[in-house]
């Protein structure tokens, strides 16, 4: 039997344009959730210019945030979600820190103030839940991306013991993979040393599916960018970390 209805929580994410996955993926994850939990919620979004993954495009993306914030706090959201990891970490050291106090000041001052999450320092946040020191990933970006990535959590004091760079730049070809691709892709990742493999650095690359699979095949827990969001996104609504077949950071003990 179905647990009884509790309240909708409004869920607000700021996307790129061309991002068709953190709609899907993110509801995936808390549809889910209403089976075996009572609250509900309902999603609403605000789109960034962004076609390919360059730094320019992404700095020119990330400067429209403050709009978009703006937008949804316009619908009174309970949580804003920015939905790009790139674009945060392409900007320098700690700067998911910065834009989340700008963007939760933009909605305060649009008089409906909500917490705010982004997916670079939902990663950060999830990893540290998982107690992890070493990780290894995978990113669909260009190379240069990429080690800008391993760069930023490196300086949040991770050790990226191994990487791979998919280098795919158009933003839309990433979104349209193929999620259990990553089943055989995590054979070529040297996970040896990883206290946690980061199956999809990326918001846009589709992973949901898979992470349960290769967690369950390798034995070590399993994460993405979409699943830290979740998890960041759970704990700011003040609710239990739980979404069933999502990793083990989702599995309730975190």
């Amino acid at each position: 039997m179905a647990p009884p209805i509790g309240r909708p929580y409004r869920i607000g994410q700021i996307v790129p344009s061309s991002n068709i996955t953190m709609e899907t993926e993110v509801p995936a994850m808390l549809r889910a959730r209403e089976a075996v939990r009572s609250e509900r919620f309902t999603f609403h979004s605000s789109r960034m210019r962004m076609k390919e993954v360059t730094k320019a495009q992404l700095e020119a993306m990330d400067d429209e945030s403050d709009r978009c914030a703006a937008e949804l706090s316009d619908a009174r959201v309970d949580v804003l979600g920015y939905a790009c990891l790139v674009a945060i970490m392409s900007r320098g050291a700690g700067y998911h820190c910065t834009s989340q106090q700008r963007l939760g000041e933009v909605a305060e001052r649009n008089g409906a103030p909500a917490p705010v999450v982004t997916s670079a320092g939902a990663l950060v946040e999830g990893l540290n839940a998982l107690g992890a020191r070493k990780i290894a990933l995978i990113a669909p970006y260009l190379r240069p991306l990429t080690e800008q990535v391993v760069d930023y959590l490196s300086g949040e004091g991770f050790e990226v013991t191994d990487f791979i760079a998919l280098e795919i730049a158009d933003n839309l070809e990433v979104g349209s993979r193929d999620p259990m691709a990553l089943v055989d892709i995590v054979d070529d990742l040297d996970h040896s040393e990883a206290d946690v493999v980061v199956l999809s650095a990326c918001v846009q690359m589709p992973s949901l599916a898979a992470v349960q699979v290769v967690q369950d095949r390798i034995g070590k827990p399993v994460v993405s960018a979409a699943v830290a969001t979740t998890y960041r996104i759970l704990d700011e609504l003040g609710l239990d970390r739980f979404v069933p077949n999502a990793g083990e950071l989702l599995n309730g003990s975190h």
